[in-house]
């Protein structure tokens, strides 16, 4: 790497926008093959029962439709979907099968697939497939769940698939010296990731060359090609999976659903293309939730407000299966809820629960977004019980610089043992309350203005990223003198051509303009671990440094054969290369053939970045409306590759996180049906509730763990909004009492609250 970096911290304009805002992308409604059918899915209408039969003979008989796929058409074992991460032996129970055989467990769940000559035809034939599932009663929240009458799984005999458990240092001790404990209840709803373009897959099998095609590949292709190659008895050079551009991933897409086998067993089993594309109501019952949970937590601390400790349980709502990454959330919850904080004593754990709903995942920070809204509430409902400024109190508590390492509670039982990385909380800190001018807007604080009560707030968070085990690059020097470089690494819209070409530019120490980025394809290096937990930057990024450094010995060794010097006289230049005594090369002539290298950096440690975040918010007390006046955040990545594209990543979370804290709300009735699944009842955030929003990001403390120090940042700023927009409002309603210990913050919920305080200060009155 060039010890002056030309491309590295420079804010380009992100490549694929040329491609994307001329419609020249290529999403995956856009790949046909010649003699493709289409595939629509037949899904349980029912939560919870005994699936009796499928009589497809009416829907076969339909022209233009081809087969009705069943459970029985997969062979004596109908395959199971594993688990991605952590996969422990005790959760296989509870894995999802690719379709249903003897009970059913959501509405949504895949029973059949049909396949025509259109997709009209095939959902025309969805209508004439006879359907008999004995009811049972369905499981839809934790107290029935809880009360065991009736049980998902009968082998386990428990609506609880397992427990997890952080600790760190002495808990009960802590809480037995205090001076102060409050323990509360808290619920954050079920929502979901709501990507803009929905999950679709083409695929195609070659008889003669025995090999499989799929199209529509995201976040992490080579997980997925090893689970559909052992589901499909193949051998993974069998299968080519393949990504084109994709209309945003955050943590849901890209995981093995059942369609990720059932089209491309499908395309074999009758050895033609097919092509399947969920719509929008498909894809809010079928792909993953996220986030829903109950805790029940309480903090301890000392009369001038130094938090002692943190100790409580919670349960999560993980729907019908564990999914491949469905453990993710309720242990984040748990390890990270301590944050930024230093807290010494940490006593958490956490129940997940089957019950009858979609399953649940990952959705930008995953875990986090739960356990900030926890942690950050409890510390302001400390600050004022003990009498001291919100802001102090987060002062005297956040780790500081020479704190770091740092380490978190520990997590089994898939132990997990981390360490905050570096950083300087207290910095960031103080120049959010700068930022976002809290001395002069401390005067709004409760204030009635125009009929609506304003309110603010601070608080922190931490982001986990570079999740392991490696990452590959491989860098090819082409005839024509550009350099490609593959990744592993997976485009999910974060621009990763872009970030990715200024790493290489700057290792290669060649213009940006030689540099195209080739990712989205197993066939591109080794191995891929995809991209997802903020890994991309750390670990592709990294990876590219290694191949880089590799070439260039790869091409002193070339230019050295063709200018016939030794290769200690060889000069690397930005368009070619030259010996001691000035002949020179371009490197489109360098050599005939394709000259390359690969990178595998290799990580067992994560990053973290770390930062803060300031709303201000104003209230109707007449209709609960909370609007956003204006939110500002600060965060330390370590160092930046690209500004602008880092700044749209910040602001494009915390617009997520006001949709998570204020709008989004998957409903179901007391029988398992979905009651939000279209996007007339599912609100979602606007252009028109954008507030104004100033996001800083700053480069205070480079990660020890990689060689650029680059921390993973594409999650950071959603994490803290619910807790913090939470004590705003609970700030501005400070004449009524309000204190929200549930999301998301809608209009009737917060009426309601005011409503119940004013009864009861009615009743109090003499």
């Amino acid at each position: 790497m060039r010890s002056t970096n030309l491309l590295i911290g420079s804010p380009l304009e992100r490549v694929e926008d040329f491609r994307l805002l001329r419609g020249r992308g290529q999403f995956i409604a856009d790949i046909n093959r010649e003699g493709q059918y289409h595939a629509v899915i037949l899904r349980s209408p029912v939560a919870h029962g005994l699936l009796r039969k499928i009589g497809a003979a009416s829907g076969l008989q339909l022209p233009g439709v081809h087969a009705v796929l069943t459970a029985r058409d997969l062979g004596p074992d109908v395959p199971v979907i594993p688990l991605r991460l952590h996969p422990l032996p005790e959760l296989a129970l509870f894995c999802q099968p690719v379709l249903a055989y003897g009970k059913v467990r959501y509405v949504g769940e895949p029973l059949a697939v049909v396949i025509a000559d259109s997709q009209a035809i095939a959902e025309d034939a969805l209508d004439l497939i006879e359907i008999d599932i004995e009811e049972l009663p369905a499981i839809t929240d934790r107290v029935n769940a809880a009360a065991a009458e009736t049980v998902l799984f009968e082998d386990h005999g428990s609506n609880e698939s397992i427990q997890w458990y952080a600790e760190r240092g002495d808990a009960d001790a802590a809480f037995a010296s205090a001076d102060y404990v409050r323990r509360e209840t808290f619920k954050v709803q079920r929502h979901a990731a709501m990507f803009l373009e929905p999950r679709g897959f083409v695929a195609e099998w070659d008889e003669a060359a025995m090999k499989l095609t799929v199209w529509g590949a995201a976040k992490v292709a080579f997980a997925n090609r090893k689970i559909l190659a052992d589901a499909m008895d193949l051998l993974e050079d069998q299968i080519d999976m393949l990504e084109g551009d994709v209309g945003g991933g955050f943590g849901s897409r890209g995981e093995f659903y059942p369609e990720d086998f059932l089209i491309p067993f499908a395309a074999r089993h009758l050895n033609r293309p097919i092509k399947w594309i969920e719509d929008r109501r498909e894809h809010l019952m079928a792909a993953n939730h996220a986030r829903e949970i109950e805790c029940e937590v309480e903090i301890a601390a000392t009369k001038d407000g130094r938090i002692l400790g943190l100790r409580g349980h919670s349960w999560t709502d993980n729907g019908a299966y564990i999914r491949t990454n469905g453990s993710v959330a309720p242990r984040n919850a748990a390890q990270f809820m301590s944050g930024p904080y230093a807290i010494e004593n940490v006593q958490l754990s956490t129940s997940m629960l089957t019950t009858n709903k979609t399953p649940t995942g990952t959705y930008r920070g995953p875990g986090r977004f739960e356990g900030d809204f926890v942690r950050e509430r409890l510390i302001d409902l400390m600050a004022k019980d003990l009498g001291i400024d919100g802001v102090e109190v987060r002062r005297r508590n956040l780790v500081s610089a020479d704190q770091m390492p740092y380490p978190l509670a520990t997590m089994t039982p898939y132990e997990s043992v981390t360490s905050l990385d570096s950083g300087d909380n207290h910095a960031l800190f103080e120049q959010c309350l700068v930022e976002f001018g809290w001395a002069e807007k401390a005067k709004l604080q409760g204030a009635l203005i125009d009929g609506r009560y304003h309110g603010i707030s601070i608080g922190c968070f931490i982001e986990g990223g570079a999740a392991g085990p490696s990452e590959d690059a491989r860098i090819v020097l082409e005839t024509d003198g550009s350099f490609s470089v593959y990744l592993g690494s997976a485009g999910v819209g974060q621009g990763i051509e872009t970030i990715m070409g200024q790493i290489a530019g700057d290792a290669l120490e060649v213009p940006f303009r030689r540099v195209r980025v080739r990712y989205g394809s197993t066939n591109h290096v080794m191995e891929g671990y995809g991209s997802f937990h903020s890994r991309s930057t750390v670990m592709g990024g990294s990876a590219i440094v290694l191949a880089a450094d590799a070439l260039r010995e790869k091409l002193k060794t070339v230019a050295a054969a063709a200018l016939s010097c030794a290769t200690d006289d060889v000069t690397l230049e930005p368009d070619g290369v030259t010996n001691g005594s000035g002949t020179s090369l371009s490197y489109g002539k360098l050599s005939d053939e394709p000259v390359e290298a690969e990178g595998r950096f290799k990580s067992g440690k994560y990053t973290y970045s770390y930062g803060s975040l300031a709303a201000h918010v104003a209230v109707d007390p007449k209709t609960g409306q909370v609007d956003i006046v204006e939110i500002a955040s600060t965060k330390d990545v370590g160092r930046m590759i690209n500004p602008a594209t880092l700044n749209g990543q910040s602001v494009g979370s915390i617009v997520q996180g006001l949709g998570s804290t204020l709008l989004e709300h998957l409903v179901y009735d007391q029988n398992g049906q979905l009651l939000t699944g279209t996007l007339a009842d599912y609100l979602l955030p606007t252009a028109d509730d954008f507030p104004n929003i100033h996001a800083s990001v700053c480069e205070l403390a480079p990660s020890p763990t990689n060689p650029l120090g680059v921390k993973g940042a594409g999650e950071g700023e959603i994490i803290p909004v619910g807790g913090v927009v939470a004590n705003a409002v609970a700030e501005a309603l400070a004449e009524f009492g309000v204190e929200p210990l549930e999301l998301p913050l809608s209009p009737p919920r917060i009426w309601q609250m005011i409503e119940t305080k004013r009864q009861k200060s009615k009743e109090r009155r003499p």
